[in-house]
């Protein structure tokens, strides 16, 4: 049997999440959701209004997101997911999916981030908020199942260093 592998796209907002995570996706063909979908509508009412979440706010939206990949695992299936998942603690509720649970954590200079956060249409998270996550992240640590990759490459280049660096293969299902 194949092992269940969920890949979690992981950093603060304008890394590029979205992008790469739809990318790994189609390529690997398994099922991928986006976080922000998981969250409940207070959430993003207060980020919409430039309110940072506090972990009380991200505790339910964590485990909605761990149970989705739950979900896909009880299925049969690997999937990739969205998430920020800034703290170490966040990735710890995360990783208890069944399944392996793995991070790519996409970084970017702060110009950088900040640039794609002015010019993305449609969006509720405002640019203000960015320093907020920037000081709530923590890196992952050696002893986490994950790579970091920076994003000032094209998004394909970016999914081919994630695959290649968790050992992925387009073949795998």
């Amino acid at each position: 049997m194949t092992e269940i592998v969920h890949v979690v796209v992981m950093g603060v907002a304008g890394s590029g999440k979205t992008t790469v995570a739809r990318i790994l996706a189609e390529r690997l063909a398994w099922p991928y959701a986006e976080a922000d979908e998981f969250h409940p509508p207070e959430n993003i009412a207060k980020m919409s209004a430039g309110e940072p979440l506090t972990d009380e706010d991200r505790w339910p939206w964590l485990r909605a997101i761990r149970d989705w990949m739950t979900t896909r695992s009880q299925a049969g299936e690997s999937a990739v997911v969205t998430c920020s998942a800034l703290k170490v603690a966040y990735r710890d509720l995360l990783r208890e999916a069944e399944g392996r649970v793995r991070f790519v954590h996409l970084t970017a200079p702060v110009p950088l981030l900040e640039d794609r956060m002015e010019h993305r249409a449609g969006h509720f998270m405002p640019t203000s908020l960015l320093t907020s996550q920037l000081a709530t992240l923590e890196p992952l640590t050696d002893a986490e199942d994950g790579v970091t990759i920076s994003v000032e490459e094209p998004p394909d280049a970016v999914a081919d260093r994630a695959m290649a660096a968790l050992h992925l293969s387009e073949e795998r299902s």
